[in-house]
């Protein structure tokens, strides 16, 4: 069973305790190290593992001074370690620790949005094949196109929602990096095994070539992944918010008991949680763009990065959590309606069998311009006067020419445009 997440869950890991406790176990993991190597009496790194700890209040009391948050942080742990509190940070940069610690943290959101995608494609698949056969109009440009079913929108969103599970195994791989390689990168104050050791111990990987940080462009993939995960969200959402208008009206999103619509019209039953989906959308395809900006920077490192970061990184990764669960739990519920569907089919007239009529009469003999002119001419005549097209084109001497009504008629059946969807879900889905 995949385990179900919660938005508290993922605001649990942007918590400033949590952030302080990954900072702490980075500095113990190099205490560690360095004891390892004998630059650490054992009696003081036993001191420093049983009593290192902070306090987030203390922490801000003290960065409200010194203006620097790892310096207020290192000033805390110490005053609850004591002397040997000197080993600690021994030959490592501030980057050091928030790059590494960050690594963690989004190593941890990564996990809990990979869940969500997993949860969500387990309904997409739900859905997509209980409307595998249910038949719908295909529309382009808004217009009827040709008929399709409605478990092809579900297939063709679980397709999608794979890729983007794909994007964010890799996006997570990209990003659990970290240095322990001092302030310009070079290892000048800390030996290559330290970073080595520690690393492993914390599950990343060493940046092959660092400067003072880990370079921008990996976060930049993970928050593009995120965006093409909430520009997914919103292609969905879009979409039920056009089949929910009361012209339309095949499906819509769950309406609760007690839910009210408008403060003004007690009918209105509105979209409004895949409207939130379209607009949180467009925050985090916002951040993604922060990102981008983020990559180059001054030299071997500047903090123009640091404060876009703690508002982008968290809040996308909360928003998109939060995203994907809205929209599981729409899509579970979603209100469909078959019949409205096969209503909506016949409000074209039968005008979406025009290409078949086309190849038709092009497989008679006629050019594809001849065939066209006389299919449109009769098509446009059905439109204006509202007539149905199968009736229209029986009236038609020049289309008789051609095409019997029999044959008319066996070209209108609506099984004929529907007989390759389980070709379509062997691809998406498998024999199974």
């Amino acid at each position: 069973m995949i385990p179900r997440y919660t938005r508290q869950q993922m605001g649990d890991i942007w918590s400033l305790e949590n952030k302080y406790r990954k900072w702490l176990d980075v500095e113990i993991a190099v205490c560690e190290a360095w004891a390892e190597l004998g630059e650490i009496p054992e009696e003081s790194l036993k001191t420093i593992k049983e009593r290192a700890n902070f306090d987030v209040k203390r922490i801000d009391e003290i960065e409200a001074t010194v203006k620097h948050d790892v310096i207020a942080f290192l000033t805390s742990v110490a005053e609850h370690v004591g002397e040997d509190s000197r080993y600690i940070h021994k030959g490592l940069t501030s980057s050091d620790i928030l790059d590494t610690s960050l690594a963690l943290l989004l190593r941890e959101a990564s996990d809990i949005i990979i869940g969500d995608l997993n949860a969500l494609l387990e309904v997409l698949k739900e859905q997509a094949l209980r409307y595998k056969d249910t038949p719908c109009m295909g529309r382009s440009h808004g217009v009827h196109a040709e008929p399709m079913t409605f478990g092809l929108k579900f297939a063709l969103w679980y397709e999608e929602m794979k890729r983007n599970l794909e994007r964010m195994k890799k996006a997570r791989e990209v990003i659990s990096f970290g240095k322990l390689s001092g302030a310009v990168g070079s290892f000048s104050n800390i030996p290559p095994e330290i970073e080595e050791k520690v690393l492993s111990r914390l599950g990343l990987k060493p940046e092959p070539v660092a400067t003072q940080v880990v370079q921008r462009d990996r976060h930049a993939e993970y928050m593009l992944a995120l965006s093409l995960i909430a520009a997914s969200v919103e292609k969905i959402a879009v979409e039920i918010r056009h089949l929910q208008r009361t012209e339309v009206r095949e499906a819509e999103e769950p309406f609760t008991k007690g839910q009210k619509g408008s403060s003004a019209m007690p009918h209105k039953r509105n979209p409004v949680g895949c409207e939130n989906l379209s607009g949180l959308a467009r925050v985090v395809r916002a951040n993604a763009l922060a990102a981008l900006e983020n990559i180059p920077l001054w030299h071997e490192r500047d903090i123009s990065h640091s404060s876009v970061e703690r508002v982008i990184i968290p809040d996308s990764s909360i928003l998109v959590d939060y995203m994907l669960n809205r929209l599981k739990n729409i899509l579970s519920d979603l209100h469909v309606y078959p019949d409205r569907m096969l209503k909506n089919m016949e409000m074209s007239y039968g005008l979406y069998n025009s290409q078949r009529v086309l190849l038709a009469l092009t497989d008679r003999g006629l050019t594809r311009e001849e065939a066209y002119a006389l299919v449109q001419r009769n098509a446009m005549k059905s439109w204006q006067e509202g007539r149905d097209f199968l009736t229209v084109l029986k009236e038609d001497r020049d289309i008789g020419k051609y095409l019997s009504n029999s044959e008319l008629e066996k070209i209108f059946e609506l099984k004929y445009y529907l007989r390759n969807i389980d070709f379509i879900y062997q691809r998406v889905f498998g024999k199974a």
